[in-house]
């Protein structure tokens, strides 16, 4: 509804999306913003750049808090980073200039599923998720910062690295090991599937 009613009144703003599975709704929000009234694509609704999904930013916090407790990932503060979606095909690295698949492996492991500890304890977590992916998440969108969101890339939204400038969307360009980019490729070949 919100992604028609955007086409129809030539909406030139951000497209926030916040809510799970925040990848798939965004590529879906873009899609519905670009049918016409008979389900036609015509790609005259958002542009992709101005969709943009809030998701990873709280599994990046998660992966700092691990990395803040266990010394073995500790570089992850410094040097690590986050891709692709919010949920189960994750890639936490940590990190871009020594990365280690096992570690990473590791602390993407106890990022995915960090919120199933909290509510096999009795709590569920929306507190950090509305902080993390939410509002910190899109201030710093506001305020040109860098900062980790889903956005359209090879025809899916996948969460990166990424700001706005005063000439657009930048992503985050860096040279990955081999073994860390299977693993993002791999999301991203999950994503496709779904939407």
């Amino acid at each position: 509804q919100y992604a028609r009613q955007a086409r129809g009144e030539h909406f030139k703003g951000l497209f926030a999306v916040v809510a799970y599975p925040v990848d798939p709704l965004a590529k879906t929000a873009w899609l519905e913003s670009n049918k016409d009234e008979n389900g036609v694509l015509d790609l005259k609704g958002l542009r992709p750049e101005q969709v943009q999904g809030f998701g990873l930013g709280v599994m990046n916090a998660r992966a700092a808090y691990y990395a803040k407790r266990d010394g073995r990932f500790s570089q992850f503060l410094t040097e690590g980073r986050s891709f692709g979606p919010h949920g189960q095909d994750l890639v936490i690295a940590d990190s871009i200039e020594h990365y280690n698949d096992e570690l990473s492996k590791e602390l993407t492991n106890l990022t995915v599923t960090a919120n199933l500890h909290m509510r096999a304890i009795g709590y569920k977590p929306f507190v950090a998720p509305a902080f993390s992916s939410g509002a910190i998440s899109i201030l710093m969108t506001l305020r040109k910062q860098w900062h980790c969101g889903s956005v359209f890339l090879g025809g899916v939204y996948m969460g990166v690295k990424n700001r706005y400038t005063e000439h657009g969307l930048e992503t985050e360009a860096l040279a990955l090991p081999d073994a860390l980019y299977e693993r993002i490729v791999f999301a991203a070949e999950n994503l496709a599937k779904i939407v």
